[in-house]
């Protein structure tokens, strides 16, 4: 039925029927979903969900991501809620609500909206667990410090694996150099440890019909805020209305700009890791930027 195994939706209605027990899948939709999974919508008795489908090997994947979604709602953030995970035979499955969503709306309520969440605040930075960024693993072990924290957990492990994959000598050996002196340039900042999505670019946005936010697909961690900020100005940006209502609501601190080069670099290099291109001479231009401001 659209593409399903006879086994994987046998898996899928005995799962949700565990959550919906008068829902019975009548009909199913292959649809758009990133690159990573195959996605479903899956029609009854009126009612849809979203399934998203891959090998066995993303149980965890999903697993990350249900828990991320509930801790963004538990913070006030409309996100697709989940419904239900398992695995069949050779395949893994994680079902959401399913919402209609636009590419455009309010700007300004989703700036209020990721202020609110960011506005919850941890005990030190990291997570509960490890997930996912992209197909990457993300290790989210807690640390006191946040300088700390960004270069054990987050540019490290990026270099190792720029390292593996042979992204060049002059690019792990600069970034080897930059990760030396993160405490000195994060020496004036001392952020507190706020819910952060993780990967907020456009992409992981959408917009109701009346145009209320929705934030899906997330890599929650405790860090500084200012990490999700500047994703969302890596990949093309948000309207101003989005900029304009978040930092009315929470004020950065001096110093935004280099830190927003320091934070996204974290997702270039990961992006060369797993596409190659253009992208390791962009996180190499980066490290360079960077050094320079320790000069």
């Amino acid at each position: 039925m659209g593409g399903l195994s006879g086994e994987l939706l046998a898996a899928l209605q005995t799962s949700i029927s565990g959550v919906a027990a008068s829902f019975r899948i009548e009909r199913t939709t292959p649809v758009a979903g990133g690159c990573i999974h195959r996605c479903f919508i899956l029609e009854g008795g009126g009612r849809r969900y979203f399934a998203k489908t891959n090998d066995r090997s993303a149980l965890d994947s999903f697993a990350a991501e249900a828990d991320g979604l509930a801790a963004l709602a538990a913070a006030g953030a409309r996100v697709p809620a989940p419904l239900c995970r398992g695995q069949a035979g050779e395949a893994a499955f994680l079902v959401l609500e399913h919402l209609e969503l636009r590419g455009t709306g309010d700007y300004a309520a989703l700036g209020h909206s990721l202020a609110i969440v960011h506005s919850i605040r941890g005990e030190s930075f990291g997570w509960r667990r490890d997930n996912y960024i992209g197909t990457t693993p993300q290790l989210n072990r807690r640390s006191p410090a946040w300088s700390d924290f960004w270069r054990e957990a987050r540019l490290e492990p990026q270099l190792e694996l720029a390292r593996k994959n042979g992204l060049g000598r002059d690019l792990v050996g600069k970034g080897e150099r930059l990760a030396e002196a993160l405490p000195r340039l994060l020496s004036q900042h001392a952020p507190a440890a706020s819910l952060l999505h993780g990967d907020l670019w456009s992409g992981n946005a959408g917009f109701l019909a009346d145009g209320a936010p929705v934030l899906f697909d997330p890599a929650v961690y405790w860090g500084d805020r200012e990490a999700d900020l500047a994703m969302t100005e890596l990949f093309g940006g948000f309207p101003q209305a989005f900029y304009s209502a978040y930092t009315g609501a929470a004020p950065l601190a001096p110093g935004y700009a280099t830190r927003k080069t320091l934070y996204n670099l974290y997702h270039v290099l990961n992006h060369a890791n797993l596409f190659g291109g253009g992208y390791a001479a962009q996180a190499e231009r980066m490290i360079e930027r960077l050094l320079a401001e320790l000069r």
